[in-house]
């Protein structure tokens, strides 16, 4: 938002993108409609031809008044005539211009040159304090310092070149002098005055491609070949194109234009204005700034819950978004920034979303380590190498479940401190854990003083049953290990209960929204529970199921006959390891 903000009120910062994007706007936006309210006559290559340069004041007065006789309301002379020439030409210029609706030039110089420009006599012009100061200037000579109207020419193109405003008023000397197309309108265009636009530079409304413009050859025009419907009631500006006299100006409309054009835009522009029919006023800068707050408030939700990938689409569709907005806001108005809102998804794009996503890889790392604490290490990297869509969606597969636990837990730590009776249930879990990690197991949960462990998934297994009786194995020795450990302290030994079955299960990610946990749950899961408790009957510590007896390939199993568990028709046959010690 702050960058957006910046950007509307202080564009320097930004002011090449923006050119550059109003420059294409203004290249799809102008009209090749006619304007019928302006005529543009040209001093061009061929009239140079016809009627070599230098003219004579004589030949001048005459062009101009060709156009008064033949209907103009007004005439603008985009030349200067800054020395006396032939005397009865420069006195008919002179009387043309004290009675006539005719608008003579005066150049003004804003710095540019080393020496500041001073030749002829500077004339019109109203007292005032406000406008483009200027440093110089060049006008006519001492014989039109009587005329009735001046405009003012010279301006200033932006630091890639390209001339985008002029100065709608100069000031020179505390007098302010309206620019050629303002003085041309307020002279000879009638209808209602227009009030002051800015008294500063302005942006040059090139809402016209120049084939709008209908253009009079001045040699045509000195030899009467022009109708005068094409001049009866426009208002006319006269200048050059031929590059040896003219002066050429690059545009965003055109690398190389005439000066004369820029003249025809502004005074185009101001007869809009005057008209009504110019833009209206939009709150372009309140625009950019809504816009960048509702996509600040979507990459706020977006960015921590979604990827950087589809972070990135959202917010590069953002920018194309904006920029047909942009054009259309821009002919509204002419100081707003239509490349701040882009600088602030640029922000978002090579700032934002990279910081979002070392989150969510911060968030990866945790949650991976969280995972490692319950399956494998190997199988967690196992998973990320499988590349399986949702690897921890609920499936059907063939697990091998364990369920162990402490024989006569409440006996063992009922008369001990907290602290110690919590130092024994950590440990007595670790001689548990650790064999279920270590055979690439899945740690489902713990149960206060046992746990729940299977095998077979997320990433099938084979050698599902095997690996649980192996795990299996380890945990009692791992018991007894402790229970030496106990005896030197004239402790009383512990006692580890396990059962085991095999089948299918339905293993995945189960809860809800708030809270999810990864299972495995079926009828083998159910049998491995009620083994685990039948083993208090039994003098073995592992009681295995025949499903995992089917599985098993690696190892020799001793029966224990049939035993009949809750939730089951009929009875199940039961088996422990045929090397693993009983107790007598």
């Amino acid at each position: 938002m702050l960058i957006t903000a910046w950007g509307q009120w202080h564009g320097g910062s930004v002011q090449r993108l923006d050119n550059w994007l109003r420059d294409r706007s203004l290249l799809l936006h102008a009209s090749v409609q006619p304007e019928t309210r302006v005529l543009v006559v040209d001093i061009d290559e061929t009239s140079l031809a016809r009627y070599p340069w230098p003219w004579s004041r004589d030949r001048m007065a005459e062009l101009v008044e060709n156009l008064l006789m033949n209907g103009a309301r007004g005439v603008a002379l985009d030349i200067l005539q800054e020395k006396p020439a032939d005397a009865g030409g420069d006195a008919r210029m002179a009387m043309l211009a004290r009675h006539a609706p005719l608008v003579l030039a005066q150049l003004f110089d804003f710095g540019q040159r080393e020496e500041a420009l001073h030749g002829g006599v500077l004339a019109g012009g109203t007292p005032g304090s406000h406008g483009v100061p200027a440093k110089g200037y060049l006008a006519n000579h001492a014989g039109l310092a009587q005329s009735a109207h001046f405009g003012a020419i010279g301006v200033t193109p932006d630091a890639d070149g390209v001339l985008r405003s002029v100065p709608m008023y100069t000031l020179f000397n505390g007098r302010q002098y309206p620019t050629l197309a303002r003085a041309l309108l307020d002279c000879c265009a009638g209808g209602a005055p227009l009030p002051p636009q800015s008294e500063g530079a302005v942006r040059v409304p090139y809402r016209r491609a120049w084939v709008a413009y209908d253009v009079a050859r001045a040699a045509d025009l000195l030899e009467h070949d022009v109708p005068p419907a094409m001049i009866a009631n426009r208002l006319v500006l006269i200048g050059s194109s031929a590059l040896s006299i003219g002066d050429r100006v690059a545009t965003p409309l055109d690398a190389l234009s005439a000066g004369l054009l820029v003249h025809a835009s502004m005074l185009s522009g101001l007869l809009d204005s005057q008209a009504g029919l110019a833009p209206a006023p939009w709150p372009g800068k309140l625009a950019a700034l809504a816009y960048c707050l509702l996509l600040t408030m979507l990459a706020g939700w977006m960015l921590p819950r979604r990827a950087a990938a589809a972070n990135i689409t959202v917010l590069l569709g953002g920018a194309l978004l904006w920029l047909p907005l942009a054009h259309l806001l821009l002919p509204h108005d002419a100081d707003f920034s239509p490349a701040a809102p882009l600088l602030s998804l640029l922000f978002l794009l090579v700032v934002a979303v990279p910081f979002h996503w070392q989150l969510a890889q911060q968030r990866s790392r945790r949650l991976l380590d969280t995972l490692r604490q319950y399956v494998a290490s190997d199988v967690v990297d196992e998973l990320l190498r499988s590349n399986l869509q949702d690897p921890l969606a609920p499936r059907r597969c063939e697990v091998t479940t364990l369920i162990a636990d402490m024989e006569g837990y409440t006996t063992h730590v009922e008369s001990l401190p907290v602290e110690q009776a919590a130092e024994l249930t950590t440990t007595f879990l670790d001689c548990l854990t650790r064999p279920v990690l270590d055979r690439h197991g899945t740690l489902d949960k713990y149960t206060g003083d046992g746990m729940v462990a299977f095998w077979g998934a997320p990433l099938p297994n084979a050698a599902h049953a095997d690996l649980a009786l192996d795990a299996a194995r380890a945990m009692v020795e791992a018991v007894a290990a402790f229970n030496l450990q106990r005896a030197q302290h004239g402790l009383a030994p512990l006692r580890v209960r396990i059962g085991i079955e095999s089948g299918t299960a339905m293993a995945g990610d189960f809860g809800t929204a708030l809270r999810s946990i990864y299972t495995a749950v079926g009828d083998s899961v159910n049998t491995a529970s009620r083994l685990e408790q039948a083993a208090r009957d039994y003098p073995c510590d592992i009681i295995i199921g025949e499903g995992t007896v089917r599985h098993a390939s690696r190892h020799r199993f001793r029966p224990l006959g049939q035993r009949a568990l809750r939730g089951k028709e009929h009875p199940i046959e039961i088996y422990t390891l045929e090397d693993a010690p009983c107790a007598a």
